[in-house]
């Protein structure tokens, strides 16, 4: 069987190593699955301790995707065991939102893993750089966001897609997404547009532009760095090299959609009422190919995914970065039992119909109790499977 994570540590020229991973599933453009997770979280932590390992590169095999999501096709038979009977729309559902019992484990698991690994790059010590090139989408940006030397390259086209699959922006969305320029985060969360390597560097969801080509003769060069043993100093090193890459493909950056139409999205979402905010989205008349996709994707879809991540923004606001990691997990496994999930997994990579059948046809008929029961934990602060984060 092949590795699904493939761990090298490299020889530096002054005695150093660099530890490099490549996400080694490329059939699945490198989806994030619980098994690789399972081999990263342990890996990560004992580079962090071992002092011969100055930096952590991080890419995915192949050129059409880093990372394109978790893995979420493997959790669908574990939705389907768990997911509530009701009918939600009828609003009779007061016993089985009570009913945690019912909730799968396997649920829990997955997210409580990936955000802890999450967690892990965002506070990881030594300069990690993650080579953002292709496919960059929910677990893989969760990934990308946290290292302290973001890249992306030409061909990386990013999204937090989730209203397409009845879940919600995660892996700490609830914090990156606030930290945009004024109604971006919203905007991408609500539309799950897509963005490239210009509109990611003006949103802060990246550092440097580099252009494909060059990925090798970057490795060769951060192999040649006077690594040291003071951190700092060893981010800084990291830096000045990735500055002088990014100079060489400056001329090659593309123009970014995002940083265009960010005064009419602001705008746009300058409103108390998320109903407000998706009906002046969707009023919009034009033929920019750019906001016409983003305005079909949030008409297809979930209304509760809209809600949810509406919520959750106004929420993080403020909160730590452990905090939004721990209402996130609270969030994701009520998702999986709730069914929107389920129902947004099969109509797009399952039946792959496209055709999913919602909840809620509007934001207007979600059940203010729904919504509740969403942010309301199934832990005590002591018991939550992220209480350790800090």
């Amino acid at each position: 069987m092949t590795d699904v994570v493939i761990f090298q540590e490299v020889d530096c020229d002054n005695g150093k190593k660099i530890g490099l991973i490549t996400l080694n599933s490329p059939r699945s453009l490198n989806a994030l699955s619980s098994d690789m997770v399972a081999l990263l979280y342990p890996r990560l932590v004992t580079w962090q301790q071992k002092p011969d390992i100055a930096a952590v590169f991080l890419q995915g095999q192949g050129e059409k995707a880093f990372c394109a999501g978790g893995d979420i096709v493997h959790l669908y038979s574990a939705m389907k065991k768990s997911v509530m009977t009701s009918n939600a729309s009828t609003g009779n559902i007061a016993d089985e939102l009570n009913d945690s019992s019912s909730f799968a484990p396997e649920i829990e698991d997955y997210f409580t893993q990936e955000y802890q690994l999450d967690f892990l790059i965002h506070t990881f010590n030594k300069p990690f750089i993650v080579w953002g090139s292709g496919i960059v989408m929910g677990g893989g940006l969760g990934m990308l966001v946290g290292a302290s030397h973001r890249v992306v390259t030409e061909s990386s086209r990013i999204a937090m897609p989730e209203i397409s699959i009845g879940l919600f922006p995660d892996v700490g969305a609830s914090y990156f997404l606030n930290k945009m320029p004024s109604g971006c985060g919203l905007f991408l969360a609500l539309t799950g547009a897509s963005i490239n390597a210009a509109d990611a560097k003006y949103c802060q969801l990246a550092d440097y532009f580099v252009e494909q080509q060059h990925k090798d003769n970057l490795l060769g060069q951060l192999k040649m760095i006077n690594w040291g043993e003071t951190i700092p100093l060893n981010h800084d090193k990291t830096s000045q090299l990735l500055q002088e890459f990014e100079q060489s493909s400056a001329n090659k950056l593309p123009a970014s959609p995002l940083r265009e139409h960010q005064p009419l999205i602001s705008t746009l979402l300058d409103k108390e009422e998320l109903s407000e905010i998706l009906t002046a989205i969707l009023s919009v008349e034009t033929e920019d190919k750019w906001l016409t996709r983003a305005q079909k994707s949030l008409e297809k879809g979930s209304a509760l995914s809209a809600q949810l991540a509406f919520s959750q923004l106004n929420k993080g606001k403020g909160m730590s970065l452990a905090d939004c990691f721990r209402m996130e997990l609270d969030l994701a496994v009520k998702c999986g039992y709730f069914g929107e999930f389920l129902e947004g997994v099969r109509a797009l990579l399952i039946d792959k119909d496209n055709s999913p059948k919602w909840h809620y046809s509007s934001v207007e008929a979600i059940d203010t109790k729904v919504l509740n029961w969403f942010f309301e934990s199934s832990w005590s602060k002591a018991a939550h499977p992220l209480a350790k984060l800090s």
